[in-house]
């Protein structure tokens, strides 16, 4: 099954260069190819948004970051100081997801988590990622965590 099957509508890539052709390399191997952070192999997954000012699709590679069947999506941005445009269509439309890890997306919802959830989270993501640490220490926002599962 298609992401557009999943999340019907005009798909926007992304403005970055290097996005569009990690999601199209990724989505035109299922998963085989384009499955890593450029040069550091770190696993990345596709998560798929609905645009909340556009309505779009849009698609992003984040962090794989699973246990139990339940993914983290981080929205560190590299600690930039805001978030990325995601965080913003997951806070928007949260029932409107869709992620791949390997060959097949699958239907999503989203939830941001505080508090203890959110540690446990949190922790998770940086032994993923060790940089996901650095980040949250650049920036004075605090970076928003998404916990991401199938719907039903």
């Amino acid at each position: 099954m298609a992401t557009h099957d999943i999340l019907p509508g005009e798909y926007e890539p992304s403005a970055s260069q290097w996005v569009r052709d990690q999601v199209e390399l990724y989505e035109r191997t299922g998963g085989r190819e384009g499955d890593t952070l450029m040069d550091t192999g770190m696993p990345v997954v596709i998560l798929s948004t609905r645009g909340r000012k556009s309505g779009k699709v849009r698609k992003s590679a984040v962090m794989k970051v699973e246990h139990g069947g339940l993914y983290a999506v981080i929205g560190s941005q590299g600690g930039a100081p805001e978030d990325p445009a995601w965080v913003h269509n997951l806070r928007a439309a949260p029932d409107e997801v869709a992620l791949q890890d390997g060959p097949e997306p699958f239907a999503a919802t989203a939830r941001e988590v505080e508090g203890d959830e959110r540690e446990l989270w949190w922790d998770r993501a940086v032994a993923a990622y060790p940089p996901y640490a650095d980040y949250q220490r650049k920036t004075d926002r605090r970076i928003p965590v998404f916990v991401v599962g199938p719907k039903g």
